[in-house]
């Protein structure tokens, strides 16, 4: 099949459709699932479920057989939990967390000792 002008302008405009209605949708059934449990679990729930995940997925990345950035990378990660623990602040845990994790990974910390 030839891929020419009209064949290529039906192909976007059935995504642009499908989009927009993907998108509209939730606003359309709000009311509707605005007291679902369903929806009261998901919302109880997903924000754990995210931030497990992107913990998994960035432990994994860590390359033990580098210690010098593994390290530092564990360091990071160690500094954001315990500051996320002490103050339960989401900002400045991250903020500390990568503060650490990019000094210690670009080797700042020897030019200041």
């Amino acid at each position: 099949m030839a891929l020419n002008a009209p064949y290529i302008a039906l192909a976007i405009g059935c995504a642009a459709i499908i989009t927009f209605a993907l998108r509209a949708l939730p606003f359309a059934i709000r009311e509707a699932i605005k007291d679902s449990p369903l929806l009261a679990h998901l919302n109880a729930w997903m924000p754990l479920g995210v931030t497990a995940i992107l913990v998994v997925y960035c432990l994994r990345m860590i390359d033990l057989h580098d210690t010098s950035l593994a390290s530092a990378k564990l360091a990071g990660i160690a500094a954001t939990v315990a500051v996320h623990l002490w103050r339960g602040n989401l900002f400045l845990s991250l903020f500390v967390g990568t503060g650490v994790c990019v000094v210690l990974a670009n080797g700042w910390l020897a030019h200041f000792l």
